[in-house]
């Protein structure tokens, strides 16, 4: 027959090695907390936002077919910003010290579905570096696409700013804490019950039996130490018969 485990002996396993779990889940949220507050360097984020729309005259109306292909256009820009001919010249206005590789992976550029409004998005760990790279990709862009695509449709709407109450996007310590300590717990867990099923000590009458293949006849009592020693202790009392003897 297949060995079975009940609830009440899954909870007495977890309480038994409870100690070990709540150090093990604890460990890995203070080593957690020490590598996101001490060894993980803050990244900023800023944006800005372009619109791609062709200069109307005035009273012209404004046509679908028109807004599809401002629309269809905003792929092909996304890809324009991110290419070395504007990157070059982020980084000569800026004088970064990077290749356009590395420049590269610091911008993201994005635009909601059907929308003609493009995000570009720069991340460094000096936030007003971050700044700088997203307003001056994003005024470079302007100047360059009327020459690459000879259109004159990229308005920007609205600049990269530095707020007061200014936080990095990451790391994100109170998170890293939280999953280390849930991932710490479950791995508690897991080792608590692996050590169980590799301890072969002999708990109960049923170990025995499995064990020997015998029935048990019969089951010593367990006495502490203090028990034992007030019966090793205690007077014995007798009773002695007397006889009386004759006068």
């Amino acid at each position: 027959m297949e060995e079975t485990i009940s609830l009440k002996e899954l909870f007495h396993i977890l309480k038994k090695r409870l100690a070990m779990i709540l150090v093990i889940a604890f460990g890995a949220a203070i080593v957690s907390a020490i590598i996101s507050f001490f060894f993980m360097t803050p990244i900023y984020q800023s944006s800005t936002q372009i619109l791609v729309n062709q200069k109307k005259q005035e009273g012209a109306a404004i046509q679908y077919n028109e807004v599809q292909t401002n629309i269809q256009l905003t792929n092909t820009y996304k890809v324009i910003i991110k290419s070395p001919v504007i990157l070059d010249q982020v980084k000569e206005k800026l004088g970064l010290n990077i290749t356009t590789q590395e420049l590269n992976k610091k911008i993201e550029v994005a635009n909601e579905k059907d929308s003609q409004v493009v995000a570009v998005t720069a991340q460094d760990k000096d936030p007003k570096l971050a700044r700088d790279i997203a307003n001056t990709t994003a005024e470079v862009f302007k100047g360059e696409v009327a020459k690459i695509m000879s259109v004159d449709n990229v308005t920007v709407l609205s600049k990269a700013e530095l707020s007061e109450e200014l936080s990095p996007i990451k790391p994100r310590p109170m998170v890293n804490i939280a999953i280390a300590f849930v991932v710490g717990l479950m791995a508690a867990v897991g080792i608590a019950f692996l050590l169980e099923y590799l301890d072969n000590t002999v708990k109960k009458e049923e170990d025995v039996e499995s064990l020997l293949g015998l029935p048990v006849l019969g089951i010593v009592a367990r006495m502490d130490e203090e028990t034992m020693n007030m019966t090793s202790h205690a007077p014995s009392s007798r009773k002695v018969r007397g006889q009386t003897i004759g006068s």
